[in-house]
């Protein structure tokens, strides 16, 4: 990974993220864009492109700039390349833009998580970018002064549209060292026997040489809660799921499950895009 991209709003959230970007940015010696998304009134964002004084909008980039560069002076960026970018908009959805344009390798955001009518209606930003974003998504949600990952659970139905996310998720986790636990969650309404699931799982990861796996068939009432419990049981440093990245009216009927992971997983989580 050679350019990580971590939004910013200047919250806690965000800076438990920059950390984290901070410890795998020394690691691969990669750059980090910050970025930061200015939240103003769309007929000054056209104005921004022109030559006409726009007193407020000003205003707000001078206060960015000021808070970027005392983000830049932590301890924890010394020896980091940093690239300071402030973008006029008033949503989440042009940091997949945003990531394009850079070529980066990896976002990383910090969340609070989203629940209830809140999640209905608004959901996470979080939410917003692992459903748009086409390289993954690492969500933080608490501090980590030392960003190990040992145990990674990929959580799979492990049919073919999933092997390219596999490959992505091997690739992270041979970066760190760690070791890939495969989860196959069974479910009342969509039950396979153990030996039929095993035989699926080794089916889909007999084209790649990544040996330093498990593999596990685990029960329970939901695909979301099978995850959530089957990596607390383990102690999971990681969940990795794959995201299909539904939008408009097919996710509001359908969801995502790796969409409500993101809201709801105490742990850190990283989504793969198909």
């Amino acid at each position: 990974m050679k350019k990580i991209l971590v939004p910013t709003d200047f919250s806690q959230e965000a800076e438990n993220a920059l950390k984290v970007a901070s410890q795998i940015a020394k690691k691969d010696n990669s750059d980090i864009y910050l970025l930061h998304l200015l939240e103003i009134p769309l007929t000054n964002v056209d104005a921004i492109n022109t030559t006409a004084d726009v007193p407020e909008v000003m205003f707000f980039m001078e206060m960015a700039h000021k808070k970027f560069k005392d983000i830049l002076a932590s301890d924890y960026l010394k020896g980091i390349t940093v690239h300071e970018v402030v973008k006029p908009d008033v949503t989440f959805n042009s940091i997949s833009e945003i990531s394009k344009e850079i070529g980066t390798d990896l976002i990383i955001m910090g969340s609070h998580g989203a629940n209830g009518f809140k999640e209905m209606f608004i959901g996470s930003n979080a939410e917003k970018v692992v459903r748009t974003s086409s390289v993954p998504v690492l969500v933080i949600k608490n501090e980590h002064d030392d960003f190990s990952v040992d145990d990674i659970v990929f959580a799979s139905d492990f049919k073919k549209d999933n092997k390219e996310t596999y490959k992505q998720a091997t690739e992270f986790a041979m970066s760190f060292g760690a070791q890939i636990h495969l989860l196959l969650v069974n479910t009342p309404s969509n039950f396979t026997t153990t030996k039929k699931a095993n035989e699926r799982i080794h089916n889909f990861i007999k084209d790649y040489s990544f040996k330093n796996y498990t593999i596990t068939v685990y029960n329970d009432d939901s695909v979301e809660k099978g995850i959530l419990n089957f990596a607390k049981d383990i102690d999971a440093d990681l969940i990795g799921i794959s995201t299909h990245g539904r939008q408009g009216i097919a996710h509001f009927f359908n969801g995502s499950i790796s969409e409500d992971l993101v809201n709801h997983a105490k742990r850190p989580v990283i989504t793969f895009k198909i």
